[in-house]
């Protein structure tokens, strides 16, 4: 018997962090995620009305797809961050998404690790300034 050569796929290339859109992808992913709960935060939703409410709420930065939302509410449900029951509107079914205790326990963390994150990256971002030469210590 023959042994059939292993067939690898092509090695993925390295990301490029100079990127500003790598960055960004990944900024968006994990904001999306965050401003799903907080979305449910303000109260039950349908996906479409969440997708729509992040993309309002953020001005545009995030606006999660179906092929990204619907996982990531599965997730939370599976998680025990959401509930969902379907109800009918015009003849058509739809889940509309409820945020549990520990869903908004989640929200508050997450809130407050976004806090400390934006926090770091804007002092990081004063030095970055001032270092070279840019800041003088006013907008003028």
């Amino acid at each position: 018997m023959s042994e059939q050569p292993a067939i690898r796929a092509a090695p993925r290339p390295p990301p490029d962090f100079t990127d500003r859109a790598y960055w960004a992808g990944t900024i968006k992913m994990a904001l999306s995620r965050f401003f799903v709960l907080q979305v449910l935060h303000d109260g039950p939703a349908h996906g479409y009305d969440i997708a729509r409410a992040v993309e309002r709420t953020t001005r545009g930065c995030c606006s999660p797809s179906e092929g990204a939302l619907y996982p990531t509410l599965r997730e939370f449900e599976q998680g025990g961050y959401v509930t969902s029951e379907t109800e009918v509107v015009s003849g058509r079914e739809r889940k509309v998404y409820t945020l549990t205790e520990r869903g908004r326990e989640a929200f508050r963390i997450g809130l407050e690790a976004w806090m400390d994150a934006t926090t770091a990256l804007t002092e990081t971002g004063r030095a970055a300034t001032a270092r070279e030469g840019k800041g003088h210590g006013c907008n003028c």
